[in-house]
């Protein structure tokens, strides 16, 4: 049950906010594994006075447009979470044209215990959703 917290400034359409989150999501799908309907997501848009960074950033050049992503979800390896930046990179600039320089992200990881929600099944010797049979046997995904 990944939970996404994404902020950005004030004035976005609900349509780039779905698009946005459909990258998002297809990336947690593709890479994590989550199941299709296991998706929370919350836009967080600040007025520009309450967002505040510098125009260039780690040597980088960032736009009005900037967001920042939070990842709350179970410990995953270092390279799945590399996977996954470059999957939401990758997917908010196909379906919501958003450089990648104006990305950025933090996973918080939880403990699986640390979870709950009405209907959900969690395999007690995992932890992990009962649909995710590929993490819950502890199998490498097919896609290596």
């Amino acid at each position: 049950m990944p939970l996404i917290n994404i902020y950005l400034r004030r004035g976005t359409t609900s349509e780039y906010r779905r698009n946005v989150s459909l990258g998002i999501h297809k990336a947690m799908v593709d890479v994590l594994e989550v199941p299709q309907d296991d998706q929370f997501h919350v836009f967080h848009e600040v007025s520009p006075d309450n967002f505040q960074m510098q125009p260039v950033v780690f040597g980088l050049r960032r736009s009005e447009r900037a967001m920042f992503i939070q990842l709350s979800f179970n410990h995953r390896s270092a390279e799945q979470k590399a996977e996954l930046f470059q999957a939401i990179v990758d997917n908010l600039r196909l379906f919501a044209d958003v450089p990648e320089e104006d990305i950025l992200m933090t996973v918080n990881e939880t403990a699986r215990e640390n979870w709950w929600a009405a209907g959900r099944v969690v395999d007690p010797a995992t932890g992990y959703d009962e649909r995710m049979n590929a993490v819950r046997d502890g199998r490498v995904s097919e896609r290596g």
